[in-house]
């Protein structure tokens, strides 16, 4: 179907319940239409459970926010997922980690190797890890003591490597690989939603 976006719209506020069409369909259009492949969809909903917040990133959502937030939340929220960022607001980001952490209890407590990262460099697997705890590039620049080009730099990198749309495709990537742990965090570091700013 056509999604109906004009090509020279950067950023859609989808909402996953609207009359007439679901809103991930619509957000699957947008993104499959070579004409707006480019554009960024925040799904906006009062649904934050964790299918629906799975299924939003699946179908390309570069975000996701509640209907509850603030104007300075969703402001913010178009100037990150215009920027490159996914923004997922702190109740999104906790279905995430419930649906990993279901996830990992049916797996073996034993630690593995992370899947799938062969290609990543140390610290581009530092990186995914502070991506995967939701820090912007400034964050990620001030916990690795690194410049904010220095960490653009690295998640370019790890897009192309990863053969990743976007940041929200990279923390799927970081916890389906085994990298990061659903409560558990990296290397003893908890990820919590406080970590991951709307």
């Amino acid at each position: 179907p056509d999604p109906g976006v004009d090509p020279g719209v950067d950023v859609v506020l989808m909402d996953i319940r609207m009359p007439g069409t679901d809103g991930l369909e619509a957000t699957r259009a947008i993104l499959a239409d070579p004409a707006t492949a480019g554009v960024r969809v925040v799904v906006l909903t009062t649904f934050e459970q964790d299918d629906h917040v799975v299924a939003a990133l699946r179908a390309g959502a570069s975000g996701f926010l509640g209907k509850g937030a603030e104007p300075e939340e969703l402001i913010t929220a178009i100037r990150r997922a215009a920027a490159g960022e996914s923004p997922l607001s702190p109740a999104a980001t906790g279905s995430l980690i419930r649906r990993f952490l279901e996830q990992e209890e049916d797996r073996s407590a034993v630690p593995r190797e992370p899947v799938g990262l062969e290609v990543l460099t140390a610290r581009e697997r530092e990186v995914l890890a502070e991506v995967a705890a939701g820090l912007s590039n400034d964050g990620i620049a001030e916990r690795l003591s690194v410049s904010p080009l220095t960490v653009k730099t690295h998640i370019n990198r790890l897009l192309t490597k990863l053969d990743a749309r976007d940041r929200a495709q990279l923390v799927i990537a970081a916890y389906e690989s085994g990298l990061v742990r659903a409560g558990g965090g990296r290397a003893g570091r908890t990820v919590t939603t406080g970590d991951a700013p709307a």
